[in-house]
C-alpha cells in the first residue's frame, strides 16, 4: 500500500511501476495542461484503454477538490477567524484554481491504478 501511494504521487506506470505516465507535468504558471504518453516507455502498457476512458477521472478530481476545499476551509477559518466567510471563499477559490493542474494529473493516475487490467 505504501509503495502504491508513492507510485501514484510520483506518476509511474500502474503496470511496471517504472515508466512515467506524463511527458510534461504542465502547471499553473506555464499555462499548460499535463501531456501524457500514449504508452509506457518501459513496458508498452497502453494508458488510455478507449476513447473517453478518463471521463471517470473527473469524479476522482471532484473528490480531491472537495477534500482540499474542506481542509482549507477548516484551516483558514481557524487561522484567520474572519467574521465573514466570503474572504475565506475567495482564498479557497484561488487555491482550487492553482491546484487544478495537480488534481487533473493525480486523478488520472488514481483512475488508472483503480482499473488496471
Amino acid at each position: 500500500m505504501e509503495n502504491t501511494v508513492k507510485n501514484i504521487y510520483i506518476g509511474t506506470c500502474p503496470n511496471c511501476r517504472k515508466g512515467k505516465v506524463f511527458k510534461e507535468k504542465g502547471g499553473f504558471f506555464k499555462l499548460k495542461l499535463p501531456k501524457m504518453h500514449e504508452k509506457c516507455t518501459v513496458c508498452d502498457y497502453k494508458f488510455e484503454k478507449e476513447p473517453g476512458y478518463f471521463y471517470g477521472a473527473m469524479y476522482v478530481s471532484y473528490m480531491l477538490t472537495v477534500g482540499e476545499a474542506i481542509g482549507l476551509y477548516l484551516l483558514l477559518s481557524y487561522v484567520f477567524q474572519f467574521g465573514d466567510n466570503f474572504q475565506i471563499f475567495l482564498m479557497i477559490a484561488v487555491a482550487m484554481i492553482g491546484l487544478s493542474f495537480f488534481n487533473m494529473r493525480i486523478s488520472r493516475i488514481i483512475w488508472m491504478y483503480l482499473f488496471k487490467i
